[in-house]
């Protein structure tokens, strides 16, 4: 080997190191660092060298490449097994695919450069452009894919057949087709035509797979909405069912008080003060179970905010309300417990997650036309995690009332304000703290 070759070699070898590490840092979402690529461009110099010393096929030599980017991802990056053999068979693969585009193209020119200076600049232009390729195709790749998004990784096993397929049938056309090419120097120009048209159709097909899988993702995560959305939905029938019970109760209750007034009214004439006793405990019990822990104005949210209020005490969550709805202000029941029900399981788990004192403070306020919900809780001090299901359900709802809903979050405080547009038939009234 010359010192030309030997030099583009190593070139080659440190480029490859930089951008396979590169491409698994920034598609999994991790930081990398400079020893990340000391390493393994030392492993592919000692690949290298096994292979030039021990004659060890090439095709060999890149699958144990692939592996020591394994081995990189899950040992360095600290990557799972999924996205850890992703990153390195896509990796390898385009650049191979790369490499292997150039190179049929090149050798329709290599044989007329032969014994010419111009052949050592036209190999140090192909190692260029390959390159160049390359980091275009990782580009479109970052696009299409995306590895630290948890909406894509739990469905990484449908691309293991492709991706595996993909890196085989590229081994394949540079084992059989360019090595005889090399070797021979004689193959015609229409045969190197067609190694570059299977390569070029090969690189759009990876591109139409990531493109399908992308969008079968979004399709998965838009199903399991949609079924988190017909629970939520189920769960509020309930609310409302059971609000309407209380109701009824309530209303049975008070047409039937006159007569209960009048039963304790003749014990305490006949003298029986036992049995009135009795009779008023007998009362109180069935008042208790027909009032609520919060009273807002609303028999669903109040039924609501009761069950939400015993999740957070068994949970050693203080929680307080300073709320009264306006009546008849045009919001649906549904969207009511939408907003509370999603706003209050994230403030929950928000304070589960938190350390020390833990609060929830739900407050309304009317003002004008526009009624403002505010919800505040203790949360630990981590970044926020991308909104979910609940925060964008919550939005839904704000917008079906020309509102809107804003979130902020200081140190380890996290306050979430929807505001509704309502009409103006809410009747002033004394707000009470639970």
């Amino acid at each position: 080997m010359d010192y030309f070759s030997l030099g583009l070699e190593i070139l080659c070898l440190a480029g490859l190191s930089v951008m396979h590490m590169t491409f698994s840092s920034r598609l999994t979402g991790k930081k990398q660092r400079a020893w990340h690529l000391f390493v393994y461009f030392l492993l592919l110099c000692i690949l290298e060298l096994l292979s030039l010393a021990f004659a060890i096929p090439g095709i060999l030599t890149i699958g144990a490449g692939a592996a020591a980017l394994y081995a990189m991802n899950r040992l360095a990056l600290k990557n799972k097994r999924p996205a850890s053999w992703t990153a390195a068979i896509f990796a390898v693969y385009i650049s191979q695919l790369s490499f292997g585009i150039i190179n049929s193209a090149e050798m329709m020119l290599f044989p007329h450069l032969i014994g010419k200076p111009l052949l050592y600049g036209m190999v140090l232009f192909a190692t260029m452009a390959a390159f160049f390729v390359c980091a275009c195709c990782y580009g479109a790749i970052r696009k299409l894919l995306s590895l630290d998004a948890d909406s894509q990784t739990p469905y990484l096993g449908l691309l293991l057949f492709p991706g595996l397929f993909f890196f085989a049938a590229e081994l394949y056309l540079l084992h059989t087709s360019y090595r005889i090419s090399v070797s021979s120097l004689s193959l015609p120009d229409t045969k190197n035509l067609a190694l570059l048209s299977l390569q070029v159709m090969g690189l759009g097909a990876l591109f139409c797979t990531l493109y399908a899988y992308r969008h079968l993702c979004r399709g998965f995560q838009a199903q399991a909405a949609l079924q988190s959305l017909t629970q939520a939905a189920q769960a509020q029938k309930i609310y409302i069912a059971e609000a309407q019970m209380r109701y009824e109760q309530t209303k049975s209750f008070r047409h039937d008080i006159k007569n209960h007034f009048a039963v304790l009214d003749g014990l305490l004439h006949s003298g029986k003060w036992e049995e009135g006793r009795k009779y008023l405990k007998k009362l109180r019990t069935v008042s208790d179970t027909l009032s609520f822990p919060c009273q807002t104005g609303n028999p669903v949210v109040d039924i609501l905010l009761g069950e939400k209020l015993g999740l957070a005490r068994a949970s050693g969550i203080d929680m307080e309300v300073s709320l009264l709805l306006p009546k008849f202000c045009g919001i649906d029941d549904l969207d009511l417990c939408v907003i509370f029900a999603n706003a209050l399981d994230n403030a929950i788990c928000a304070c589960q997650a938190g350390e020390g004192a833990k609060h929830i403070r739900i407050a309304g306020k009317q003002q004008g036309d526009f009624y403002l919900l505010s919800f505040e809780n203790t949360c630990s001090g981590e970044p926020l995690p991308p909104a979910g299901t609940g925060l964008s359900n919550i939005q839904s709802a704000a917008k079906k009332y020309h509102g809107t809903m804003l979130t902020e979050k200081e140190g380890t405080l996290f306050s979430l304000n929807v505001l509704l547009n309502i009409s103006l038939h809410s009747e002033n009234a004394s707000i009470p703290k639970v």
